[in-house]
């Protein structure tokens, strides 16, 4: 059962600036495509599954770090069911995106995306956090479904998980 909601004035006021600011219907178009291909990441598990059918010599890296985003989707999906956040509800903020539960914190768009970002920035050589990571923080405030405290919440277990994983990679390589 998930606990009544408390009250968050701060967050829900930067919620609906930054709606205010960037809710546009491209935006939103965008924010959902990106939340379709985030979902349970599986987007970036495919990524991962495409590195290893094109860089055969890296392979067993690349689908260790595919695992590796899987496995940072689920550690978010633990984390959520310990701290039962709920997700914003409030007049003010527009819900514009259908989610899998009524849990928020942390996100785990923000989480399988800046893992992948960080793990696939390692196999790659181009630092992919730059570009991967603020798009979809944006989208999940954009759509309404996430705090900020979700979404940064969400991209430092990424980051961590992600950072652990590169490490382990690259100590075997």
């Amino acid at each position: 059962m998930l606990e009544k909601k408390p009250s968050r004035p701060a967050e829900i006021a930067v919620l609906s600036k930054v709606q205010a600011t960037l809710k546009r219907p491209a935006t939103v178009k965008a924010a959902r495509g990106l939340s379709h291909f985030g979902e349970h990441s599986i987007g970036w598990f495919a990524a991962g599954l495409v590195g290893a059918a094109v860089d055969r010599k890296r392979r067993k890296e690349w689908l260790t770090a595919a695992v590796g985003v899987v496995a940072a989707h689920g550690a978010s999906i633990a984390v959520k069911r310990v701290v039962r956040r709920p997700r914003p509800d409030d007049p003010s903020v527009e819900v514009l995106v259908g989610t899998p539960s009524r849990l928020s914190f942390p996100s785990s768009h923000a989480t399988s995306t800046t893992a992948a970002a960080v793990l696939y920035s390692g196999l790659t050589g181009r630092n992919l956090v730059p570009a991967l990571v603020p798009p979809m923080l944006a989208s999940r405030l954009v759509l309404g479904v996430h705090y900020p405290t979700d979404v940064l919440a969400g991209a430092a277990l990424g980051g961590a998980v992600g950072g652990l994983l590169r490490w382990k990679i690259r100590k075997k390589g």
